[in-house]
């Protein structure tokens, strides 16, 4: 219910209201940040390290995730401000500030400075940006500094637009992306289905007895299931982090609650939905036993299914 809930509401802006970007558009530019790196190398890292049974353990953490991105985008349409621009600010700086009062306002200064180094530059730009250059460099051969190059032009282009310029191409690209990654995951599940029973029983055991060694993999107790499905799922839909609810504070929308809705949305469409893809694409076609990790791993298992595609 929920979900349907939310899917009605991320239609369009309210007729009228130019200081904000659409609910969708939010949506989409709050997933831009985590479908690719968090569902690609996120999820292949996970499996090579503890095994299938981090996956279940992802799914439990989508569960609470999806509470804790309706409280973040909650608070961050009662409490944003309006700028000198006209423009829809807010996120944790601005809800830390107002919502807990004047005396906080250090603690808000703390989370912009944090954010801007761990989320832009670090857990943020540069993972994303070595897991494309890993993923170029092992299929195409591209140097990993021309990968680099080219998307500091193209992430410059879009930055200086603004919110605006940003929501709209996160609006076009990430349904397509997300769209055209699932239909190809759908492919190789298609080829592998009779494997399908098989990995989901390898995730619901491995999620409570350990895993054994097996080809490439070491091995891995229940501690590390936990443990990396966990620590991966929080990184793959980045509930709790503060960085959903700053593009979520943007958004035209007729109230808190509704955009709450919408933001639990992307947990769901992140983690249980494309992640899952992922898991199963990468468990059903054997690929999780050779040895590989990160998006190499996952690349690994879409070319034992469709190969030179």
């Amino acid at each position: 219910m929920p979900t349907y809930s939310a899917i009605t509401l991320w239609k369009g802006r309210i007729p009228g209201d130019n200081k904000g970007i659409s609910p969708f558009n939010a949506l989409m530019t709050s997933l831009a940040a985590t479908i690719g790196t968090g569902n690609i190398a996120g999820v292949a890292t996970a499996i090579f390290l503890s095994g299938p049974g981090a996956v279940f353990w992802m799914w439990m953490t989508a569960l609470v995730g999806m509470a804790t991105k309706y409280a973040e985008a909650v608070l961050a349409i009662r409490f944003r401000e309006t700028d000198e621009r006209g423009k829809q600010v807010g996120g944790p700086m601005y809800y830390i500030q107002n919502g807990l009062g004047a005396n906080w306002k250090w603690l808000a200064m703390c989370f912009a400075l944090f954010a801007g180094i761990g989320i832009g530059i670090g857990i943020g730009n540069m993972v994303q940006a070595n897991s494309i250059a890993n993923a170029l460099n092992a299929n195409f051969s591209i140097p990993e500094w021309v990968t680099g190059v080219v998307l500091v032009l193209l992430v410059g282009a879009v930055l200086l637009g603004g919110i605006d310029r940003i929501s709209s191409v996160a609006g076009k690209l990430v349904p397509f992306m997300a769209v055209a990654y699932i239909a190809a995951a759908t492919l190789v599940l298609l080829i592998n289905i009779t494997e399908i029973p098989a990995a989901f029983g390898l995730i619901f055991t491995h999620a409570f007895t350990p895993s054994a060694a097996t080809g490439g993999f070491a091995g891995a107790a229940v501690w590390a299931a936990i443990r990396f499905g966990v620590a991966r799922g929080v990184f793959s839909n980045e509930a709790g982090l503060g960085s959903a609810p700053i593009a979520h504070a943007a958004a035209s929308t007729k109230g808190p609650v509704s955009q709450g809705l919408v933001a639990m949305l992307g947990t769901f469409i992140d983690t249980i939905i494309v992640c899952s893809f992922t898991a199963l694409a990468i468990i059903a076609s054997g690929a999780w036993t050779n040895g590989e990790t990160g998006a190499a791993l996952t690349s690994h298992a879409f070319d034992l299914a469709l190969p030179g595609v």
